[in-house]
């Protein structure tokens, strides 16, 4: 099976349901600053988990599928808000919001964002204990989003940040919606409670993978690859896993150079380049590498107890795929 297109066959489906769940809305202004980003395209990989996870406990997808909308408009709502946050321009090869819109209604259509991913479960045709369960997590997922994505902030501020520490945040602010995905499609799909488990810890380690290769990328793609700025993370002194890792085995005139240059708003792209490169000799973008596929593996043993199907087979596909990707 070609991961590409067996991706492609349910997304396609998905961008119908979402496009027409989008549809429409007044004051125009807000509802198009509102669709912008999530009409924009994208990965599509948190509701394609989420009818993959229904598929692989043999459930029927139209139950998932508001569920799968409601991830969606989560993770967008957050992107318009991190872009707005990070004062990002590109997001998918295309203007960010508070770019295109302004920053004020850029705030509004995040909002209307989240409150429409609530609205759309509403959709859910299954029994209530379900649709409790799944809103209760949709809950959860918010709050360890927001709980990261402040942790991410304050790290930015500290000198020291330990391994234990990015890992707990990035568990939150992106592992957080990938377990949603997965876990709620398993429930949307009648999964037993083995079943959910274990996909809920395939979303978790899979979102650690992913955002692992996410900070990678950030540091040696391009932007024409990427689709969004290049050397972000080094200029806002973000602490990913490079960053960490760099800065607590860095010593003498290395790290006295990290010091100088990371978290400098204004540093030159031949500065970029500098840090770059210490972070590469120090080791820390092949530990980085290494540790995202260590969480790989984790996420494809996460799923052994379910049945062998093609979804199955798909989900560690896309496991690989998480690594391996270069945008």
């Amino acid at each position: 099976m070609d991961l590409k297109n067996e991706l492609k066959k349910r997304t396609d489906i998905f961008n119908i349901e979402l496009k027409h769940y989008l549809e429409g809305g007044y004051p125009k202004i807000l509802y198009d600053a509102a669709r912008h980003l999530p009409l924009a395209g994208g990965k599509r990989l948190r509701p394609a988990i989420s009818i993959l996870s229904c598929e692989s406990v043999l459930g029927n997808i139209e139950n998932v599928m508001p569920l799968a909308i409601s991830t969606e408009l989560i993770h967008n709502f957050t992107l318009v808000h991190d872009d707005i946050m990070d004062k990002s321009k590109l997001r998918r090869n295309t203007p960010t919001v508070h770019h295109q819109y302004g920053e004020p209604t850029a705030i509004l259509a995040g909002d209307l964002l989240f409150a429409k991913s609530f609205e759309v479960i509403h959709n859910f045709t299954g029994h209530s204990s379900i649709f409790k369960k799944i809103n209760y997590n949709i809950v959860e997922s918010i709050r360890e989003v927001c709980e990261g994505q402040q942790l991410d902030m304050e790290f930015e501020k500290r000198n020291n940040v330990t391994e234990e520490e990015y890992l707990e945040m990035i568990q939150k602010k992106t592992s957080a919606l990938f377990m949603l995905a997965a876990e709620g499609g398993s429930i949307a799909g009648g999964g037993t409670d083995n079943q959910n488990i274990g996909l809920r810890n395939y979303g978790k380690y899979l979102g650690l993978a992913f955002q692992i290769r996410d900070d990678y990328l950030d540091m040696s793609s391009d932007v024409n690859t990427l689709g969004k700025d290049i050397g972000n993370d080094i200029r806002n002194g973000k602490k990913t896993l490079i960053a960490v890792h760099s800065i607590n085995n860095a010593s003498g005139n290395n790290k006295n150079l990290i010091d100088k240059i990371f978290g400098n708003n204004n540093a030159s792209e031949e500065e970029i380049n500098k840090v770059y490169n210490l972070f590469n000799e120090i080791g820390s973008l092949e530990y980085a590498k290494n540790t995202a596929y260590k969480f790989c593996d984790e996420a494809k043993k996460s799923i052994n107890i379910l049945k062998d199907t093609d979804a199955k087979k798909i989900l560690r596909d896309l496991a690989e795929y998480s690594i391996n990707r270069d945008k």
